[in-house]
């Protein structure tokens, strides 16, 4: 494992957690948007993520083979998928958006975002950037002390 290798798997975890809160704050500030540009409801964002298993040309000169598993792999965001659960119906014949004519005449449709689960899932992100740069500086506290070993 290279020197830097903590630094670099914890820094992909910090930009997905910052993307991923991004995508969460976007799903709360639409909660009750009932038309888009699209038309129709907004639907709920999720961020789907997957390990970096890239294969590396370059491998430090003093760690062998067997022992070195490349630099940091870490994590990367595949993809961001909409949330195609059906929304929330709530009774309102005098809206706008209401539903005009069906088995749901005069009931509207909102968005799919529970605002108890986004914030869990904010919650969540926050915690997981805080661990990534905790990490960081743990690594930098390592190195400092490792450069004063050489005095």
């Amino acid at each position: 494992m290279g020197l830097f290798s903590s630094i670099n798997i914890a820094a992909t975890g910090m930009s997905v957690e910052r993307l991923r809160t991004d995508v969460i704050s976007d799903n709360i500030a639409n909660a009750s948007t009932t038309r888009t540009q699209d038309g129709g409801r907004f639907k709920r964002s999720r961020v789907v993520l997957q390990p970096i298993n890239e294969e590396l040309t370059w491998r430090g000169p003093f760690v062998s083979d067997e022992m070195d598993k490349g630099l940091g792999q870490g994590v990367r965001v595949s993809k961001i998928v909409k949330d195609d659960s059906p929304g929330r119906l709530v009774y309102d014949p005098q809206h706008p958006d209401a539903i005009l004519s069906g088995p749901n005449a005069g009931y509207v449709e909102y968005p799919n975002v529970n605002i108890v689960n986004e914030m869990v899932d904010l919650i969540a992100a926050n915690r997981a950037y805080e661990a990534n740069s905790s990490v960081v500086q743990g690594s930098k506290e390592m190195f400092m002390k490792a450069l004063e070993i050489g005095r």
